[in-house]
């Protein structure tokens, strides 16, 4: 099992360098919200629109395959999963309205209205089940995948600096923008960190050839609470390392000892990515609202 490579949390990608690689961290910001806020009373038909646009972006950037097919992969089944879960699940409107019409009146009006789409003995998806089902695994994938498509195309240091650039009007209010994203940098280079050491445990524990039936529920438990406690262990080792490694080349304070990690400029590319951002926020003004 390699973590690493099947679970590409806060990975950076650094070859090939792509067109999404080539835009500025604080366009990409921009998109990036713009994913995970217009999603919110959106209609069903939107939300299906953003599925297809980050698999357009994704395929229209060259990213390797094996650099998403994994994390794709399980989205698709998780998101499909809870779409067919939703579908069939009671929808909880079994009430009898009375009609206001007469009887003819309203079978002639409603005849080409069903709301129960598909019917199998008490499995049934009606309209209401089947809206629900695909907001939620939209949702899902929307939410997940464009976080994940953002860290894989930006590096943590240019991260940090469209943040702090975006958030230094704040420094007025006294709020320390420095050390922020300096600890958000520190983050995000951490967490292949902690891949590696739970990948390393999990091997050192498959290489022992340990008979989990053998052993029972209890030293089972005993076990990986073992192994939770050196992962633990091993976790501030490594943040200690990294103190005492910035300690001693004078990384006291941020202010004191600052370091450029990224020039922020805008090209054309950005400058066309910006047109296409109002233009995506006026198409969801114009279509986007939830019926």
């Amino acid at each position: 099992m390699d973590l690493l490579r099947s679970l590409p949390i806060g990975l950076y990608l650094e070859q090939p360098v792509t067109w999404l690689h080539r835009l500025d961290p604080r366009v990409k910001l921009g998109w990036l919200l713009s994913f995970l806020l217009t999603p919110s009373l959106a209609n069903s038909g939107w939300r299906l629109g953003l599925v297809g646009v980050l698999v357009m972006i994704t395929l229209s950037a060259r990213i390797p395959f094996r650099a998403w097919r994994q994390q794709m992969g399980w989205l698709l089944i998780l998101g499909g999963m809870a779409f067919v879960i939703t579908c069939v699940m009671n929808d909880g409107l079994a009430i009898t309205y009375q009609p206001r019409l007469p009887a003819s009146a309203v079978e002639v009006s409603a005849s080409d209205y069903h709301y129960i789409l598909w019917e199998w003995g008490r499995v049934n998806v009606t309209r209401r089940s089947l809206d629900l089902g695909i907001r939620i695994s939209s949702l899902l994938f929307v939410l997940i995948y464009s976080t994940t498509l953002y860290l894989l195309t930006t590096a943590p240091e240019e991260i940090t600096a469209g943040l702090e650039d975006l958030l230094r009007p704040l420094e007025r209010f006294k709020l320390p923008i420095t050390e922020i994203t300096l600890t958000l940098t520190l983050s995000l280079r951490f967490i292949p960190l902690v891949l590696e050491e739970i990948q390393n445990l999990f091997r050192s524990i498959r290489t022992r050839a340990i008979h989990w039936k053998k052993l029972g529920l209890r030293q089972s438990a005993k076990i990986w609470l073992v192994v939770a406690e050196r992962l633990l262990e091993n976790l501030l080792l490594r943040a200690e390392q990294i103190a005492v490694a910035m300690s001693v080349r004078g990384f006291t304070s941020p202010n004191e000892h600052r370091v450029q990690w990224h020039q922020l400029r805008l090209h054309q590319w950005d400058g066309i990515a910006l047109v296409g951002l109002l233009l995506f926020w006026w198409a969801r003004f114009t279509w986007g609202w939830m019926a």
